[in-house]
């Protein structure tokens, strides 16, 4: 096994969350430091502060990804007197770096809006507020029969012939290809001056148009030809929308104070504020983890019975009362369920030599008594 530097970490993270899914001016990517540099520790976190970056110190990470961005707003200045001035200075003094991912780790698949929805038991998901639809193209590469299993493991590995749950998603038809070579080329199969016939399969994979390129240079790497006869073709169909919260059902119906309490159990908090009457019936959920305020009408446009969010406002809180739309308030923490989350994503993507590590620091401003 390798040890990864920085960029391959997240190249490798970004296959999963890429930064364009993030929401205009959300100050996204890398915050502090290098990713150019070997990294065989990674921590976690929901929030970057001066006890994370000791937790970070301590175990020897090279390299910290978070949710929160920790220069959220530009900074004036840089005075280590102050708790971000002296939480930088620590940053730089021991190389560790600061990567965020923030509302494209939210509309991500598997990122955490899927992840609030998942604990909560919610089935039939879809999303709340679509803020992104990709563009599909389809790869079509002609391969001899020797390679052909090959090339389509590269395609797959590469993020090809992904279908909604599915995988590694591909078609095949065989065929006979033909080609001479010049006195210039170095043929795989053939020798120069001589029309050559062969057994040639053609691969067939779907893939989103920002992945293209990638692919195809995986494509071109696995396959044994000099030069790789291939084609690209512009779908007119899109990928399912992706974007922010998420809309699911219940197993079964419950009373709005029973889904408050499996509310508490399932997102690990001590209290929630609850919005309608205790004894409504719910059974479908909108979730949107954050501030959630926005995006009242579009929890109640879905039809959600109730709402879980965080940073509830006085007067949105009355405008969902107005609209019959319970809501649930957990508070914003409950995104630490991101931490975990990258842990397991993160840990399964590569044979390499580099432990992600969660963070075990608690960045709850918050307190209930």
């Amino acid at each position: 096994m390798k040890i990864p530097n920085g960029q391959q970490i997240i190249e490798e993270f970004e296959k999963w969350s890429p930064k364009f899914l993030a929401m205009e001016g959300d100050p996204i990517g890398l915050h502090v430091g290098t990713l150019n540099k070997k990294v065989e520790r990674v921590l976690v976190t929901l929030d970057v502060n001066e006890h994370v970056v000791d937790e970070a110190i301590e175990k020897g990470a090279g390299l910290i990804i978070a949710h929160h961005p920790p220069i959220y707003r530009p900074m004036k200045n840089l005075q280590t007197d102050f708790p971000q001035g002296r939480m930088i200075e620590k940053l730089i003094k021991h190389d560790i770096a600061v990567y965020a991912a923030h509302t494209n780790l939210d509309v991500a698949k598997g990122g955490v809006n899927d992840l609030l929805a998942d604990a909560l038991g919610l089935a039939e998901t879809k999303v709340l507020v679509p803020t992104y639809e990709a563009e599909l193209v389809k790869i079509a590469v002609f391969v001899p029969e020797s390679h052909e299993e090959q090339v389509r493991e590269a395609l797959g590995k590469a993020g090809a012939g992904a279908i909604g749950d599915y995988e590694f998603c591909s078609y095949t038809l065989s065929g006979t290809g033909r080609f001479r070579p010049t006195e210039a080329a170095d043929p795989y199969i053939g020798k120069a001056g001589k029309m050559e016939v062969t057994a040639e399969s053609k691969i067939e994979v779907v893939i989103r148009k920002y992945e293209k390129d990638r692919a195809i240079r995986a494509m071109i790497a696995a396959h044994p030809y000099e030069e790789v006869a291939y084609d690209v073709f512009t779908l007119e169909n899109k990928e399912e929308a992706m974007g922010l919260g998420r809309v699911g059902t219940l197993p079964a119906d419950m009373s709005l104070e029973e889904f408050a309490e499996l509310v508490k159990e399932r997102l690990d908090v001590p209290a929630a504020r609850v919005v309608g009457d205790l004894a409504k019936r719910v059974r479908k959920v909108a979730v949107l983890g954050g501030d959630g305020n926005k995006y009242i009408q579009a929890a109640k446009r879905s039809g959600a019975d109730v709402y879980v969010t965080g940073d509830l406002y006085f007067h949105v809180a009355q405008d969902a009362e107005a609209m019959d739309l319970a809501v649930v308030d957990p508070g914003h923490h409950v995104e630490k369920i991101m931490i975990q989350g990258v842990v397991d994503h993160m840990s399964n993507r590569q044979n390499w030599q580099c432990e992600f590590l969660p963070s075990e620091v608690d960045t709850e401003p918050f307190r209930f008594k």
